[in-house]
């Protein structure tokens, strides 16, 4: 319960994303049933809307399922850092706390972890009640976008990319992170550059700038 009230700030962050998420699945074709199950069952807004992005009919179903693939790599980064929570957790308990994590539930998490918290249940509960309002504004954003129907590039559509530039805000430690965060970003851009077209600069980004990182970290402690 702790978790979900730590989370309300962020749930008005999530809803742009949501519509967003709701609008591009009905522009793509699919029903509002389709659209809620896909949010509920799969409950990764990233990948999601990366995946509908690519949607056609019929779909492609193995470069869809690549694109999400490669996005959600990023979170076989991120889980190991809560192993201090995970690592105490068995069976249903921490595979439904997998689930309901996301990059906003987690970087809440990490706070706790950090600030000497003990209480794996914090990230269950923020995890959750995002996931309710994920399935809840994707069905809205179904909805108004058969009503609005906005063309691609409108500034809607900025709300995804908003919401990760607003929690890497909250994330800043100082000038500690500027070398892993500058390496990411430019090993990523680089990616972009040499491979247009895909998402590869995801997962390597990320992996330049943890590696980055880490090294970092080991140099300062010996």
């Amino acid at each position: 319960m702790r978790g979900a009230r730590k989370g309300i700030p962020v749930l008005f962050g999530l809803l742009p994303f949501a519509l967003v998420a709701g609008i591009t699945s009905q522009g793509a074709g699919l029903s509002l049933l389709e659209a809620t199950t896909m949010s509920a069952v799969v409950y990764a807004g990233a990948s999601q809307i990366v995946a509908l992005a690519l949607w056609a009919h019929p779909p492609p179903l193995l470069a869809v399922t690549l694109a999400a693939f490669v996005v959600n790599l990023r979170l076989a980064l991120m889980g190991p850092v809560l192993s201090p929570w995970l690592d105490r957790l068995r069976g249903w308990k921490l595979w439904f706390s997998l689930f309901m994590m996301t990059d906003q539930s987690w970087a809440l998490s990490l706070a706790e972890m950090n600030a000497g918290k003990r209480d794996a249940g914090f990230l269950l509960g923020t995890g959750f009640s995002m996931w309710m309002m994920w399935v809840a504004g994707t069905a809205a954003g179904f909805l108004l976008g058969a009503q609005i129907r906005p063309p691609p590039g409108h500034p809607l559509f900025f709300a995804a990319l908003a919401a990760f530039v607003a929690m890497l805000a909250g994330m800043w430690r100082g000038r500690v992170d500027v070398l892993p965060w500058l390496v990411a970003a430019c090993v990523s851009s680089a990616t972009a550059w040499v491979l247009p077209g895909t998402f590869w600069y995801i997962v390597v980004g990320a992996l330049a700038g943890s590696i980055t990182g880490a090294v970092r970290d080991e140099r300062r402690a010996a």
